[in-house]
């Protein structure tokens, strides 16, 4: 970024951080060992619509440029949020094929132009043996390259007990939002 950008007020797009997503599947066995939680079967990737430059703006076209091997099964599928937001659902039992498919996603997204639409990713996280402490869900913040836990309990509530002491457990195994104003409750989301 130039001089010229700084007056004129244009500023440089952050792109995701992703590599920082294979730690996941390391971490979820302190989750389970600990915290008696296994992966939902579910993970979601959020992304702005389409909009600006780009050719890449409806559901079909982000269905192309990822091009995923199970052409018209129901492992993949987009949806919008009340938000407005897209998202990209991914159910799949193997949180290894989570992680590898969502990864995949952003890097085409990325490699296509699309990184600064991206927002965060989504692992679901839900007792082995219910009922449990709760769910929880792991947000990854891809311009940051951190996670953090958001741990609801129903319409509007959440537990910030559960969400602190899973940050306690994965410190060692995840790099954590360390600024707890980033995370954010991500209501009604398309991930269980």
């Amino acid at each position: 970024m130039g001089l010229r950008d700084t007056l004129f007020g244009r500023t440089k797009q952050v792109q995701p951080k992703l590599d920082n997503l294979f730690a996941l599947p390391t971490a979820a066995l302190t989750l389970e060992t600990e915290l008696d939680l296994v992966t939902s079967g579910q993970a979601g990737l959020c992304f702005k619509a389409g909009s600006g430059e780009s050719t890449i703006a409806t559901d079909a076209d982000v269905e192309q440029l990822l091009n995923f091997d199970e052409a018209g099964d129901d492992k993949v599928s987009i949806t919008t949020d009340d938000l407005g937001f897209k998202w990209l659902v991914v159910k799949d039992p193997d949180l290894e094929s989570q992680v590898t498919r969502i990864h995949s996603a952003n890097t085409s997204m990325v490699e296509n132009g699309l990184g600064p639409r991206l927002l965060c990713a989504v692992f679901g996280f839900v007792a082995k043996t219910p009922p449990g402490e709760g769910s929880v869900r792991m947000v990854y913040l891809l311009k940051q390259g951190t996670f953090y836990p958001f741990a609801p309990t129903s319409k509007n509530q959440r537990d910030n007990e559960l969400e602190l002491r899973v940050r306690s457990f994965l410190e060692k195994d995840l790099p954590m939002e360390k600024d707890l104003t980033r995370w954010m409750a991500l209501w009604e989301l398309p991930v269980n």
